[in-house]
C-alpha cells in the first residue's frame, strides 16, 4: 500500500488487531470494528445466540443493526467475553454466576449493554480541582477480563471491577475474600493515579498504574498487585494474600525497569519491561512468578517463586512485544517474529495424555521456540499479539492478515475446522469462509459508479464472485471433512481403544501419500506391547465369532430358500 493512502474498508474488515483467549474459546477484532468468535459455545460464551460450538470464526453482533456500533475492544475470561464500542459502552455475554456480566442474573448467549455505566456519575471523592473533570463526563476507554472478573479503566485512570471480587473485611485489616459483585465499583486505592494497564488470574489482580495523577504515553508505571498468593503469586516475597493493592518493589517508582505488559495465568504472573538507563543492553526482559510446578514460570526448575524473577534462557537482544498465560503456561514473541512458550506439556498447555511420545514428553521448564509450518522462515512475519487460553494458544501476524493456533482443538478451539489437538501452528481459517469482507468496499462502489463505470470494477466483482464461490466449496468440503475425521475416529478408537490424533497416521501414508496396509500393520503388532495385544485378540475374536455367525444364519436363510423353491417345483 502506497504511503498515505488510506486503507480501504475491505482491507480493513479483514485485517485483526486485537485478539482475546478465554478457557477455550478466542475474540477477533477488525480494523473495521467487526468482532468474531469460536472455540466452545457452552455458556454462550460466543454470543452468538447459542451454546453451539463454532469450528472456524463467526461474526458476533452488538445491538440492533440500526445501532451500527464499531468495537475497539475485546476481552475474554475463562468462560465470559466482553466488547467496548466507541461510544464508551461496555457489552459482556456468557457465564454470570458471580456477576460478571455486571447484572443479577442468568448466563446470556447474547452480549448484553452494562447499563451500569450509562448512569454512573465520578463519586466527589473521585474528582478533584486539578483534573477539571465534571460528574456525568464518565467513559470507559479499555477493558480486561480474568477468569471470573471483568474490569474496565475510564477516561480518568479510574479502574472498575465487577464479578468475583477480593473485597477487604470490616473486621480483619489483613483479611478479605472473594464477593459475587453484580454492579461495576471503581478501586479507591488508585485515587489520584491513572490505572493503565490490568491482568487477573483465578483469583490475582496486577495492575500498572501512573506515578503521578495522569499518564503520558511512555511515562514509567508503577505495578501493583492484590488478592489471593497462596503460591506468590503476587510477587511480594511472601504467600500471604492482600485485601488491598500493594506495590510490587521491584517494579517500584525508583526500579531501574520500565514494565510495559503483564500478564497473569491460574497462579502465576508474567511482565515485560524494558531498562530505564540508555546504556541498559537488555531490549526486554520478561519477568514471572508465582507457581512454577509445571514449568510455567520458564526457570528451568519447577519451584515456585515469591519475587519477580527474569526468565535468563530467552535472548537478551530481541524486543519482545506481546505476553500471554495459559492456565499453567505462558508464550512471548518479538518484534522480529520470534515466538516462545514453557510450562505444561511442552509449552502447550495440554494436560498428559497420548498425544506425545519418547523424548517429546513433560513439561516444558525452559523456554522452547515455536516455528511457523508451511513457510520458508521459521518466524512469523510481522507480527501483532500472542494470546493464551487454557490449553491453547493463538498468534496474530502479517500485520494482523494471518492468525495461527495451537494447542487444545476440541470444540473447534482452532478455529482450524477441526476439532484435534496440533501439537505446531496451524493455520486459522481467516478470513472466514462465511464472510465476504468486501461488502462495504462493494457499496462504495455502487456510489462511484453513478459517477463512472469501468471495466476494473467488474473485474473487481467478478474476482469477488469467484472468491465467494471458492469460499462456500472450502466450506462444503471441511463440513465433508468433519464427517470424515468423526468416522475414521471412531473406527480408530474401536480398535485401538483411544481417540484418533494426527500423530497416529502412519510415517508411510504422511511421506509419499501411499499406504501399504499389511507393512503398516505388521509394523503396528511389533511395536504395541503385549496387554494392547491381548485387547486386540479380544475384539478380533468377538469380531469373528459374529461374522462366523452371521454366515451361519445366511447360510441357514440360503437353505430354506432352496427348500422352498424346491417344494415349489415338486407341486
Amino acid at each position: 500500500m502506497e504511503s498515505g493512502t488510506r486503507p480501504s474498508a475491505g482491507v480493513l474488515s479483514g485485517k485483526v488487531v486485537a485478539i482475546a483467549a478465554g478457557e477455550a474459546h478466542t475474540l477477533a477484532l477488525t480494523g473495521d470494528g467487526s468482532l468474531y468468535s469460536w472455540g466452545r459455545g457452552m455458556f454462550g460464551r460466543l454470543g452468538t445466540g447459542t451454546e453451539a460450538d463454532e469450528l472456524y470464526p463467526v461474526r458476533v453482533k452488538l445491538g440492533s443493526e440500526e445501532e451500527n456500533l464499531k468495537i475497539v475492544g475485546i476481552a475474554a475470561g475463562s468462560y465470559h467475553s466482553l466488547a467496548l464500542a466507541d461510544d464508551g459502552s461496555v457489552w459482556c455475554w456468557g457465564y454470570n454466576i458471580y456477576g460478571q456480566l455486571g447484572f443479577d442474573g442468568g448466563n446470556s448467549a447474547t452480549p448484553c449493554l452494562l447499563k451500569q455505566f450509562l448512569d454512573l456519575e465520578y463519586p466527589d471523592s473521585l474528582i478533584d480541582e486539578s483534573r477539571s473533570k465534571s460528574k456525568g463526563s464518565l467513559k470507559i476507554c479499555h477493558i480486561k477480563a480474568g477468569g471470573l472478573i471483568s474490569f474496565a479503566i475510564d477516561n480518568l485512570g479510574a479502574l472498575w471491577m465487577w464479578g468475583n471480587c477480593p473485597k477487604p473485611d470490616s473486621e480483619n485489616e489483613l483479611g478479605f475474600s472473594f464477593v459475587s459483585t453484580f454492579t461495576p465499583s471503581p478501586v479507591w486505592e488508585f485515587r489520584g493515579h491513572s490505572v493503565v494497564k490490568v491482568a487477573c488470574g483465578n483469583e490475582h489482580v496486577v495492575a500498572l498504574v501512573s506515578v503521578g495523577e495522569t499518564y503520558n504515553k511512555g511515562e514509567d508505571l508503577v505495578c501493583y498487585s492484590w488478592g489471593n498468593n497462596s503460591h506468590g503469586q503476587l510477587g511480594l516475597g511472601d504467600r500471604d494474600g492482600r485485601p488491598r493493592p500493594q506495590i510490587i518493589e521491584t517494579f517500584n517508582e525508583a526500579s531501574p525497569w520500565a514494565v510495559y505488559e503483564v500478564a497473569c495465568g491460574a497462579f502465576h504472573t508474567a511482565l515485560l519491561s524494558r531498562g530505564k538507563r540508555q546504556s541498559d543492553t537488555l531490549e526486554s526482559v520478561c519477568w514471572t512468578f508465582g507457581i512454577g510446578a509445571n514449568g510455567q514460570l520458564g526457570h528451568g526448575t519447577t519451584q515456585n517463586e515469591l519475587l519477580p524473577k527474569p526468565v535468563k534462557d530467552l535472548p537478551q537482544s530481541v524486543s519482545l512485544i506481546s505476553v500471554d498465560c495459559g492456565l499453567f503456561h505462558t508464550s512471548v514473541v518479538s518484534s522480529a517474529g520470534d515466538v516462545w512458550s514453557w510450562g505444561m506439556e511442552r509449552g502447550l498447555g495440554l494436560c498428559p495424555d497420548a498425544s506425545f511420545s519418547g523424548t517429546d514428553t513433560g513439561d516444558a521448564i525452559s523456554p522452547l521456540s515455536i516455528f511457523c509450518t508451511g513457510s520458508h522462515s521459521p518466524k512469523f512475519l510481522d507480527p501483532v499479539q500472542v494470546a493464551c487460553g487454557a490449553a491453547h494458544t493463538v498468534l496474530v501476524a502479517h500485520n494482523g492478515y494471518k492468525l495461527w493456533a495451537w494447542g487444545r482443538g476440541r470444540s473447534g478451539v482452532l478455529g482450524n475446522g477441526k476439532t484435534v489437538d496440533s501439537l505446531t501452528p496451524t493455520i486459522v481459517l481467516w478470513p472466514p469462509p462465511n464472510e465476504d469482507f468486501n461488502q462495504e468496499e462493494t457499496e462504495t462502489k455502487r456510489e462511484e459508479d453513478k459517477v463512472e463505470e469501468n471495466s476494473s470494477t467488474e473485474e473487481v466483482s467478478e474476482a469477488n464472485t469467484k472468491l465467494s464461490m471458492a469460499m462456500e466449496e472450502i466450506k462444503l468440503l471441511l463440513e465433508k471433512l468433519s464427517i470424515m475425521e468423526r468416522y475414521a475416529s471412531i473406527l480408530h478408537g474401536s480398535i485401538f481403544g483411544k481417540p484418533f490424533h494426527e500423530g497416529d497416521i502412519p510415517l508411510s501414508l504422511r511421506n509419499s501419500g501411499t499406504f501399504d496396509i499389511a507393512k503398516e500393520w505388521e509394523y503396528m503388532l511389533e511395536s504395541t506391547d503385549r496387554p494392547s495385544l491381548l485387547r486386540l485378540e479380544a475384539v478380533y475374536r468377538n469380531m469373528l465369532e459374529s461374522i462366523r455367525d452371521k454366515i451361519m444364519k445366511k447360510r441357514v436363510q440360503e437353505l430354506v430358500n432352496e427348500f422352498l423353491q424346491s417344494s415349489m417345483s415338486g407341486n
